[in-house]
């Protein structure tokens, strides 16, 4: 499986370089190549997950030289087709263009977690509120009932004492 992941990414990697190989002279702003960069990156995360990843399959699997250097190799291979991309971006739009591509990539993955985890603790803080309010209401409920219970009970008191 985890093979089948690494050439996944592979795959992608090469194709993404391959288009913006055949199209970087042609393209008037780097929008225009903006999906297969985004590809690139999808990629060569996933040939480093790949790599990185503890493999499932038996311990021939694991731990073969061949996957081993497969995984090593196509992690390697990624890396190296993001750098000759940063090169050709930086050729045709000036140099820094893939340096504020990766600050503002880093800036937007920062904030997704931000925003993320915000969420999560919004979540949280709704559940709780929702169980406190329960507890509330169950308190008030068992009290009203304590008190009904208790206002029946001096009820047949007086009305036993008082003959009914």
């Amino acid at each position: 499986m985890a093979v089948a992941e690494i050439l996944t990414g592979i795959a992608l990697v090469q194709q993404s370089v391959k288009f913006i190989k055949e199209n970087i002279s042609t393209v008037s702003d780097i929008g225009q190549i903006a999906s297969q960069i985004d590809d690139l990156f999808r990629g060569e995360k996933e040939a480093q997950q790949a790599r990185n990843k503890k493999s499932s399959g038996s311990l021939g699997d694991q731990f073969g030289v061949d996957t081993v250097a497969k995984e090593i190799i196509d992690a390697r291979l990624a890396a190296e087709k993001l750098q000759e991309v940063a090169t050709m971006v930086d050729m045709r739009f000036g140099h820094g263009t893939w340096a504020g591509i990766i600050a503002e990539r880093a800036k937007r993955i920062q904030a997704a977690k931000e925003a993320a985890s915000k969420a999560k603790l919004k979540a949280m803080q709704e559940r709780q509120e929702m169980i406190d309010n329960i507890k509330v209401v169950s308190i008030i409920f068992s009290a009203i009932i304590l008190f009904a219970a208790l206002f029946v009970t001096i009820m047949v008191s007086v009305a036993k004492a008082m003959g009914f």
